[in-house]
């Protein structure tokens, strides 16, 4: 039997971003607003302990009728629409082979529920994806990154009316087709779990009003099922080609220890988590969400047809965010952390970042064995960093030797999981050039191998500038993962 003994040839190493986070020009060529035009920056000191990522309608209709004095950092992200030949340059100049983007819904139907796309915004993807392909970099494109227009949910309430499953694949069937000859990866819905934990973000869905919140937001999440089901058929159909995955926020949940109680209380969780893979990967409601949507009075209404819809269209691969891990205990306690819509007590046994989260390199191996143990499908971990804070010096150099330990030290459990037997596709590192956070919306948490100068409030030059990181990552790639050192 051949021994494995790494990344196998062909790997798909890159970088991850959002349009939302990364693109800008949000009143330009055409483009509609989205939901995450209307989130605002809130300085640190002023978040308090029930921050909440959610927007309601009242919020939104006062920013529309221009009554609000704020920054809105991610419509003007880091201007990628202006910037995008550049950046993309800098990426091939790592040896990036694929490089995870997604398409902003609303610049190709400004209202969602357009008749006609708009023909300027698919023109501006032709040229980011052509500008990929000139380097040899596959792009891997999500259809719905936290991008909802923000027409469908003032007038639809956005994934809570199953209309919008018409309008999605209405969407998906038009960048399929002009798309199908540049690009191959596609996934349906970006981190899809997020729709129970911030439905504005995850799916443009206002609960403010809604009886039961919580199943609201598992019904949007249902009709996401079905446009995922849905829109990978006409995948296939469109280019067999195709690879089209689902993307999950993973949750890793640990017993914080090994009283029975905190054991199965980890287990829960990991089940709540895992029930969105489960549906798309397997095809089918697992049982074991009987009893929580009974305990939390949660009816899904389902249609003839979908569940032989979410049998029959199962994805091609798993994608999943990995930043830390969680841990569980059956006492209530204030030893807590928080990061990434994930909460927890502290393991003591971690370290933690600049924001509180814990860094859990070993934690990667074991969820890449787990989710391979229990759907045999191929993996593809799309989000993974650091968030730090990075000071450039007076030559322009940013040493981020924290950022290469961190990311460094996740490659080597990687690896790990490899040769264990893990079949896993690529890796795309999360904002491979600085972006706008997605949690609270800041310039100063930095993930990127390149340097974007630009504050918290939008203010600078934009100027690219490369971190030692990138240097590092350059070396990382052209060694197949085979060279880690410093």
């Amino acid at each position: 039997m051949k021994k494995i003994e790494g990344f196998p040839e062909g790997f798909l190493w890159g970088g991850a971003t959002a349009a939302n986070q990364f693109e800008g020009a949000y009143n330009l060529g055409g483009k509609g607003l989205s939901t995450a035009d209307m989130v605002k920056f809130v300085p640190k000191k002023e978040r308090g302990e029930g921050f909440s990522l959610d927007v309601s309608r009242t919020e939104i209709e006062v920013i529309l009728n221009g009554k609000v004095e704020a920054v809105f950092p991610k419509r003007f992200g880091v201007d990628f629409y202006h910037h995008y030949k550049e950046d993309i340059a800098l990426l091939a100049e790592m040896g990036f082979k694929i490089f995870r983007l997604s398409i902003n819904w609303a610049r190709i139907f400004p209202n969602g529920d357009d008749a006609k796309p708009n023909e300027e915004g698919l023109v501006f993807y032709d040229k980011v994806f052509d500008e990929c392909l000139k380097y040899d970099m596959e792009p891997l494109v999500t259809l719905s990154h936290y991008e909802t227009p923000l027409n469908l949910t003032m007038k639809y309430n956005g994934w809570a009316d199953r209309r919008v499953i018409d309008f999605f694949i209405n969407y998906a069937d038009t960048v399929f087709r002009r798309y199908k000859n540049k690009v191959k990866y596609w996934l349906t819905f970006n981190e899809i779990n997020i729709i129970t934990l911030s439905p504005y973000t995850g799916g443009g869905v206002l609960v403010e009003d809604a009886e039961n919140p919580l199943e609201l937001s598992y019904q949007a999440g249902h009709h996401q099922f079905v446009a995922s089901s849905l829109v990978t058929k006409l995948g296939h159909e469109i280019n067999p080609e195709f690879k089209i995955g689902c993307m999950l926020a993973r949750m890793t949940t640990y017993p914080e220890t090994n009283n029975p109680e905190d054991v199965l209380k980890a287990q829960k969780e990991n089940q709540i988590n895992l029930f969105f893979t489960d549906v798309q990967a397997r095809g089918e409601y697992p049982s074991y969400m009987n009893r929580y949507f009974y305990e939390n009075n949660i009816t899904i209404q389902k249609e003839r047809g979908d569940e032989e819809i979410l049998k029959t269209y199962p994805v091609d691969f798993i994608s999943f965010s990995y930043y830390m891990t969680a841990t569980a205990s059956s006492k209530s306690s204030d030893n807590q952390v928080n990061g990434n819509f994930i909460s927890g007590m502290k393991n003591t046994y971690l370290e933690t970042s600049d924001w509180g989260w814990q860094i859990d390199p070993i934690g990667l191996r074991w969820t890449l064995k787990d989710f391979y143990d229990r759907y045999q499908l191929p993996l593809f971990i799309v989000e993974n960093g650091l968030g730090a804070y990075d000071k450039v010096e007076e030559d322009g150099s940013i040493h981020d030797a924290y950022r290469i330990d961190y990311l460094q030290k996740h490659i080597e459990q990687m690896k790990e999981a490899v040769i264990d037997g893990v079949d896993l596709m690529g890796y795309t590192s999360w904002g491979c050039i600085d972006l706008v956070s997605a949690s609270t919306s800041e310039m100063s948490k930095r993930y990127g191998y390149i340097y974007v100068d630009q504050d918290d409030e939008g203010n600078g030059t934009l100027k690219r500038l490369k971190k030692d990181s990138f240097y590092w990552y350059k070396k990382v790639i052209s060694t197949n993962g085979n060279e880690l050192s410093k």
